[in-house]
């Protein structure tokens, strides 16, 4: 299920991507809205969006006393939802420099099966993530009124909801790898920008101190687990 929504999100990218390059071919041109715009040293505007956050483990198959194994997976997301402002500062023609802070609010949903006799348990990791991704943006010629692009770029990341008590404990920080496309669609009064992006954690995210558990059966979790890394698919809308 989860490679399918991957599948599905991989294509409305490249479709978002492929579709204004593919047409420019056929269309003569027109008169050009805000003609300037990408010209200025420094332009800025705002952004709302949605989001999937998973989690990705490398679980070792530790065995508790009674012969026990756990094993987790994240079988279903629930979509959540981004904030924040845009500044972008001109480099080149085609190259510009990306500054986003943003707000990302969302959950993770995990399942832990135990193989032994099938028990199974269950932990929602609600986050609340300050992001401040640094992309450079490599645009197309732009014609008419659209301008495709790609970007990358590194994400430092705050988790402000860290609880503590649970199945696993997670590390409130975190540097993201992102990766993605999109495309500049200049409107008479403003210019708007759908865009999809993949962002991949860097750092191990388990926090391996359980010093907050009383119950000491319930480290079998943590134990289970070498390491923990996030991951997210985020699609956006940018005003400018």
């Amino acid at each position: 299920m989860k490679s399918i929504h991957y599948y599905i999100i991989a294509c409305l990218a490249a479709l978002l991507w492929l579709i204004p390059s593919s047409q420019a071919v056929a269309q003569k041109r027109k008169v050009m809205n805000r003609p300037y715009i990408d010209q200025r040293l420094f332009h800025y505007g705002f952004l709302a969006g949605a989001h999937l956050q998973d989690i990705e483990l490398e679980q070792n198959g530790m065995m508790d006393v009674d012969g026990s194994q756990w094993f987790c997976e994240t079988p279903n997301y629930e979509p959540g939802f981004s904030v924040g402002i845009l500044g972008e500062f001109f480099l080149t023609k085609n190259l510009g420099l990306r500054i986003i802070p943003t707000m990302h609010f969302g959950t993770k949903n995990l399942t832990f099966r135990n193989e032994l006799n099938g028990d199974k348990q269950f932990q929602t990791i609600k986050s609340t993530y300050i992001t401040v991704p640094i992309d450079v943006k490599f645009a197309a010629e732009r014609f008419n009124n659209y301008r495709p692009y790609v970007m990358a770029g590194v994400t430092p990341a705050l988790d402000l909801t860290v609880k503590k008590q649970k199945q696993y404990l997670l590390k409130n920080t975190d540097v993201y790898l992102e990766v993605g496309m999109g495309c500049d669609f200049y409107l008479p009064f403003f210019k708007f920008i759908p865009e999809v992006k993949f962002m991949y954690g860097l750092m191990d995210v388990l926090n391996k101190n359980r010093s907050d558990i009383t119950d000491e059966t319930q480290l079998i979790f943590t134990q289970s687990v070498n390491k923990a890394k996030s991951k997210m698919i985020v699609l956006t809308f940018y005003f400018e």
